[in-house]
């Protein structure tokens, strides 16, 4: 099994956005996943519903993917699309798909493939405090735009990030997502953005 393919990090180009329940959540397509399967396997596994049940408002799948003699379960789930004039079902068949395709990346996540969006997630309040990490150096003609960052901007973003409860991979992350580049190679007027960026943001409650 080759696990560091698996668990290589996706690129930020495929890497996704989405409205949940408790603020915006990172994921990457169903496609996307699938390739990565298929190189790490060589095509050689599978995915099976197990079983699955149609609600009222979603739709629930079991999923086993099976790969080199390893099997992996897991939940997915799909909300029921319905037409706005009668409320009926548009396609439950479509729901289904959906859900499926979101255990099948489930259980791929137990195998690595996109763990590091999970681990990227806002630090709760009263969660137990990372090392903290060390004092990143400005990168020298990085920034496309004007002078580089400047160590009292990369010290602003630690503080503000800090205040809002979020670490520094979801920072990276972030910065990443806008700009294509990390905070310490941003220009100046980027890491002011960034920063006001980071200010408007609701600190994620316990």
């Amino acid at each position: 099994m080759n696990r560091t393919l698996l668990e290589k990090p996706f690129e930020p180009a495929q890497i996704k956005q989405r409205q949940g329940r408790n603020g915006w959540l990172d994921y990457v397509e169903g496609h996307a996943v699938i390739q990565r399967l298929n190189e790490a396997f060589e095509g050689a596994w599978s995915f099976e519903v197990v079983s699955h049940e149609v609600r009222q408002d979603e739709v629930l799948v079991l999923g086993r993917l099976t790969a080199e003699g390893v099997g992996k379960m897991q939940f997915g789930a799909s909300q029921v699309t319905r037409e706005k004039a009668s409320g009926l079902p548009v396609s439950l068949g479509d729901d289904l798909k959906a859900a499926g395709t979101d255990a099948l990346k489930k259980c791929a996540s137990l195998l690595g493939v996109g763990l590091h969006l999970y681990a990227e997630k806002p630090i709760r309040q009263g969660a137990p405090e990372k090392a903290a990490r060390p004092p990143v150096k400005p990168v020298a003609n990085s920034a496309p735009n004007g002078g580089g960052v400047t160590p009292r901007q990369l010290d602003a973003i630690g503080k503000v990030a800090r205040a809002k409860g979020l670490e520094g991979t979801a920072v990276e992350s972030m910065s990443l997502r806008v700009f294509n580049r990390k905070p310490e190679a941003l220009s100046q007027a980027e890491a002011a953005r960034l920063i006001k960026e980071l200010s408007n943001l609701k600190r994620n409650a316990a």
